[in-house]
């Protein structure tokens, strides 16, 4: 999108606001040295400094100004810090003057200390509009995009909206779209104004999440002009983006708990990672920390002649998530090419594959795998044990094959384990209460739940035929 000349001018001002705080500082800096004896041929550099000052002052001045029009900002706020510049600006000019007329030493002195306080003040003010105005009170760490997330008990007992997708609109998204700044005139920090929109339209559509502008700039690569939040800025991770989704596509309700929607088997993890007492360790991250070296390029090679999808989970990162569920052909002789890779493995679909118990004695020699699907396979308790070993396992999906309860308790030594699917399987209903007690941090999915209809949507009638 072309620009003005005045709206580029006015987004010179963060670079050139810069100049007068520090030259004017300096210049009054000096002006208290030049008191002393020793310090008494600065006058011509003070001259020198405050003209150099001023001029950058009245620039400053200019382009704030001409930034203010573009409503991006809290009126109010806008018109203190816009009048505190501009008597800074006068009160540089008025300081010039008084130092090349020769003013007594008393007058000048009495100057650069009220110009000093004019450019404290300014500078507070414009801190207020860049960084909210309880900046000053936000803790060492930063500002709102590290304000801490409100402890979860119980998820599903959380309402939604107020416990859940405000913060994280709080923490991400109301730095450029709060109260004190409204970028492209949009405000995302009350429920009519965030479906009002901004200036480039509507960016939240009730029940259509994939057609709201505010998922699509989510999902745009983060080198996109268009990606949010812009790519210096905290982002959001892939359960903060699915949760987000999840609402909107519910039809963005701001007062329903989250038990009272359905959901989807991909947003359960999602939400469970919003789950914090408040004395529990926080929720582990998908992908490990510690960097790894790139995976061997024929080892890759191999596996994609089978038909198996090798994929990098992030942008700039070596780790990899694998995917056998393509391939028709899949065997456990096959699940052997994963060894050369155990080191960047992270993400494994083995689900619908012909697979049995010897391939997961492979599978558990990929130490660093935190999602693993083996659902609709031929596992069975015996293969299951082999799982014990992975310490970084999170999530697991053994829907559709012949668990038993016995078998899952061989990895109640899971520290990092979160959700697990287990229905379609030999667990008895009688066993349920058992295996939530062994696994309490848990989030164990027995099935059985059903999804409502609501009024919105689309149903489809059908006369019965009458018999002939």
């Amino acid at each position: 999108m072309l620009i003005t000349i005045s709206e580029f001018i006015g987004h010179l001002h963060p670079v050139l606001v810069h100049l007068p705080i520090g030259i004017l500082m300096i210049a009054c800096l000096l002006q208290w040295l030049s008191s002393k004896p020793r310090f008494s041929g600065l006058n011509q550099a003070i001259s020198i400094t405050i003209l150099c000052g001023m001029l950058t002052a009245i620039a400053a001045g200019v382009s704030g100004f001409l930034l203010s029009s573009s409503g991006d900002y809290d009126e109010q706020l806008v018109s203190t810090h816009q009048w505190f510049g501009i008597v800074t600006a006068i009160g540089a000019v008025i300081f010039y003057l008084l130092h090349t007329r020769n003013a007594s030493r008393i007058i000048r002195q009495s100057a650069s200390i009220v110009l000093f306080l004019l450019i404290i003040l300014t500078g507070h003010f414009g801190g207020s509009l860049t960084h909210g105005s309880d900046y000053l009170s936000l803790t060492s760490t930063g500002g709102i995009d590290d304000i801490a997330q409100k402890p979860i008990p119980d998820v599903q007992q959380a309402m939604l909206y107020t416990d859940i997708v405000k913060p994280l609109l709080q923490r991400k998204c109301y730095g450029c779209h709060g109260k004190s700044k409204q970028k492209g005139g949009l405000r995302l920090d009350d429920s009519l104004r965030l479906f009002k929109g901004g200036k480039d339209g509507i960016v939240l559509i009730a029940g259509k999440a994939d057609e709201s502008e505010m998922i699509k700039r989510l999902l745009l690569p983060r080198n996109h002009e268009d990606h949010m939040p812009p790519k210096e800025k905290p982002q959001l991770n892939e359960r903060e983006i699915a949760v987000l989704h999840w609402w909107i596509a519910s039809g963005a309700p701001f007062h329903k708990k989250v038990q009272e929607l359905p959901q989807t088997e991909k947003v359960k993890p999602a939400l469970l990672s919003f789950q914090n007492t408040g004395t529990e360790k926080e929720v582990p991250s998908d992908i490990p920390l510690k960097p790894v070296k790139q995976a061997d390029e024929k080892a890759i090679e191999d596996l994609k002649k089978k038909g198996i999808v090798v994929l990098p989970v992030a942008q700039n990162s070596n780790y990899l998530m694998v995917s056998f569920v393509i391939s028709d052909s899949i065997r456990d002789r096959d699940v052997s090419l994963l060894l050369p890779l155990q080191q960047q493995l992270v993400s494994l679909k083995l689900g619908n594959t012909a697979i049995s118990d010897s391939a997961l004695s492979v599978v558990s020699k990929c130490k660093n795998i935190t999602k693993l699907q083996l659902d609709h396979t031929k596992i069975t308790d015996a293969g299951l044990v082999n799982l014990k070993s992975m310490n970084n396992l999170q999530y697991l999906n053994l829907v559709g094959t012949n668990v038993t309860a016995q078998g899952l308790l061989a990895l109640k030594g899971l520290k990092k384990l979160r959700s697990v699917y287990l229905y379609q399987t030999l667990i008895k209903p009688s066993e349920w209460d058992m295996i939530k007690k062994n696994f309490p941090d848990v989030h164990v999915d027995s099935g059985g739940y059903t999804v409502p209809i609501f009024e919105s949507d689309t149903t489809e009638m059908i006369r019965k035929k009458k018999d002939q």
